[in-house]
């Protein structure tokens, strides 16, 4: 399956330049790969009241759901140094992905050596996952 890993790191590492993190500091771009093609950004925007802040990855996933594309191919991530998803993140991916989701982990720097693994290696007991196999559609 093609996962057009350069040009979703690209993607995010651009995604990256727009976050909105003035606490933390850390900006972070996801690019996820829909079934449909697409590509679809999401950067971090962070919030005063901490727990309003909402993720790249969730962002860019909520992005793709709004624009009618239910089922992905492959996720890149861009921040000062490559990351994981945070657990809400991997649950909310869980919900429209399976566990061979390749995930590629990269920094904001273009020369440094890119991460990969898998949805299902950082996440391998989603929590009730089944429910809604079909993306919602059901």
């Amino acid at each position: 399956m093609e996962t057009r890993s350069d040009e979703l790191l690209a993607a995010a590492r651009e995604a990256a330049g727009r976050a909105y993190a003035p606490y933390s500091r850390f900006t972070v771009g996801a690019a996820l790969l829909g079934a449909d093609g697409r590509i679809y950004v999401g950067c971090n925007v962070e919030n005063a009241s901490y727990g309003l802040s909402l993720c790249a990855e969730r962002n860019a996933l909520f992005h793709a759901v709004a624009c009618g594309c239910r089922a992905f191919r492959a996720l890149a991530l861009a921040a000062p140094e490559p990351t994981v998803p945070c657990g809400a993140c991997r649950q909310a991916l869980a919900e429209f992905c399976d566990g061979g989701l390749p995930i590629a982990l990269g920094s904001l720097d273009p020369a440094a050596p890119v991460g990969r693994t898998t949805l299902g290696a950082l996440f391998p007991a989603p929590f009730a996952l089944g429910a809604v196999r079909d993306g919602g559609r059901g």
